[in-house]
């Protein structure tokens, strides 16, 4: 048996007025999606644990039946595995976001949705002018980047830029949950500071400006952590003896390199609704072929949950059904071996709201040799009639590798 599972990540939603009061997977066209929920088993999947926030983080590490209490270190450590930067004894490691301020309110998470080359340039300048002591800047894709700390205390309370947007920056600087942690935050919000005064300065901001766009104007660390200890998939599953990542994204990167599946990098896949289909489907199918694993991740339809934008998470979602899994499906129809595939979210990304919210998300298994229960559609609707009922956690995988 072979397995693949379809992330598209933040795809869940709530109804919306402008909809007729569907969803965004109620109002999208996705035939093969819903193909594969009535030719298969569905069930609603509760990814976020008691005491954690819904991120990203959070949520695809439980999908792939991780103990969050025991294992998680924060964003920053995930990424630093799949950017190539070890943490050391007595580092930290922090998701380091470039972001848009106006008027002292934080107006995006993603300095106007920056390029990667732009954002290179900044981050190299910060590294510069802030970073060679205590701290260090390594830059990511697009808005997403590292700062490392020596000696850091990890017992801070930091809020993710895209749940506040729209809010005064100052109420979401950086705050000690203990008295040990202080020099901790006031050195972040020291170079958030700093940031504030240099970013603007650069020659890749004022030509931004000059075009019209927003921007990248300040840093904003959050989700830090230490180096964390977790066993690869491997080793909890004997079903998998080797497996693949496929994400434009360097958090499910690098939670796919602890997991022990080798990362698969995609010309074109840029975490937005431009990003490389074709590319991604085609390095799945292959990496299908010679492995028994493969966790294929698409971004999109988070960012424009994020960006507020129905209409776009629409066209992000018959993306994902049209130009990922229609030939994913045709190419394992032709197989011999059987092959499990299973499509779901990890967490809903409202348009209403424009962040992350901790409700269950519907999930779908089908199998080539498998059996189907009553639902006909894939949405947060449909799967709550599913023959799997409500499950939670490590449920998920256990149910998905085996073939019940």
């Amino acid at each position: 048996m072979k397995y693949i599972i379809v992330l598209g990540d933040g795809m869940a939603d709530e109804p919306i007025p402008s909809l007729g009061g569907k969803t965004p997977l109620q109002a999208a066209e996705k035939p093969e999606m819903d193909w594969l929920a009535a030719h298969g088993r569905n069930g609603l999947l509760d990814t976020i644990p008691q005491g954690f926030s819904p991120g990203s983080e959070i949520a695809n590490l439980a999908i792939l039946g991780y103990d969050l209490p025991k294992v998680f270190e924060g964003r920053g450590s995930l990424e630093a595995a799949s950017m190539g930067v070890p943490i050391g004894d007595g580092e930290m490691a922090m998701r380091c976001n470039l972001i848009t301020i106006e008027n002292g309110r934080i107006k995006n998470h993603s300095g106007g949705q920056i390029s990667t080359e732009e954002a290179a340039q900044l981050i190299g300048y910060l590294q510069e002018e802030l970073g060679g002591k205590d701290v260090d800047f390594f830059p990511g894709v697009s808005y997403r980047h590292l700062l490392k700390m020596k000696g850091g205390d990890k017992h801070i309370s930091c809020t993710p830029p895209h749940d506040v947007i729209g809010d005064d920056f100052r109420k979401h600087l950086i705050k000690p949950e203990n008295e040990g942690a202080k020099a901790t935050a006031d050195r972040l919000n020291e170079l958030t500071l700093k940031s504030m005064e240099l970013l603007p300065k650069h020659p890749v901001n004022i030509a931004r400006a000059k075009a019209g766009k927003d921007i990248a104007n300040s840093i904003w660390p959050w989700s830090p952590g230490y180096r964390p200890k977790m066993q690869t998939l491997s080793e909890q599953f004997p079903e998998i003896k080797s497996g693949s990542v496929i994400s434009a994204v360097d958090l499910i990167k690098g939670i796919g390199v602890y997991a022990g599946l080798k990362s698969i990098d995609v010309d074109g896949a840029t975490g937005l609704y431009d990003t490389n289909y074709e590319g991604k489907a085609a390095a799945a199918i292959e990496a299908l072929k010679n492995e028994d694993f493969v966790f294929l991740h698409l971004e999109a339809s988070d960012e424009a949950g994020h960006d507020g934008d129905p209409e776009l998470k629409i066209l992000t979602i018959r993306y994902l059904n049209d130009r990922i899994i229609r030939p994913i499906l045709n190419e394992i129809r032709t197989w011999d071996e059987d092959v499990s595939i299973a499509v779901l979210p990890d967490h809903p990304t409202p348009c209403a709201i424009r962040t992350h919210t901790a409700k269950p998300i519907p999930f779908t298994i089908y199998r080539t040799n498998g059996s189907s229960d009553s639902v006909t559609k894939f949405d947060e609707f449909s799967a709550k009639e599913g023959s799997y009922g409500l499950i939670a956690g490590r449920k998920f995988i256990e149910l998905f590798l085996s073939n019940a």
